[in-house]
């Protein structure tokens, strides 16, 4: 039975040109070839909060996909071994999970949360 998951891929921004896209799309393929992809989001060029390998910054990318075990074995071994990803995590999505945001821009200023929304915010975090 397939699931509904999500793969963020942070990738090396130093990378040599067209690297970047020869992961994507073995990615891409990786999905096609053993599920189904829902939507892909490219997030872009982010400072990260700490860093990876002495690098401040990545490119961002989302999968959202539909698979089984073998398709997360797969992409799981392919992106341990591949140069240029820094990190991926995949998370398996529970049913009616929204969608995910639209990324601020990296110079949009944070609006701090007022403390009912905090608190609320909290609280949901706390009851699901």
């Amino acid at each position: 039975m397939s699931a509904q998951y999500d793969l963020m891929l942070l990738l090396d921004p130093n990378t040599p040109d067209g690297r970047d896209e020869q992961i994507l799309a073995d990615v891409d393929g990786a999905i096609a070839a053993g599920g189904t992809l829902i939507s892909r989001h490219d997030w872009g060029l982010r400072r990260m909060t700490f860093e990876i390998d002495h690098r401040p910054e990545a490119a961002y990318h989302l999968f959202q996909f539909e698979g089984d075990v073998p398709l997360l074995d797969r992409l799981n071994h392919m992106l341990k071994i591949t140069d240029g990803v820094l990190r991926f995590r995949i998370i398996k999505l529970r049913a009616g999970t929204p969608p995910p945001p639209d990324p601020k821009p990296a110079g949009a200023p944070a609006r701090e949360p007022r403390g009912s929304e905090r608190v609320a915010a909290r609280a949901a975090a706390d009851a699901g």
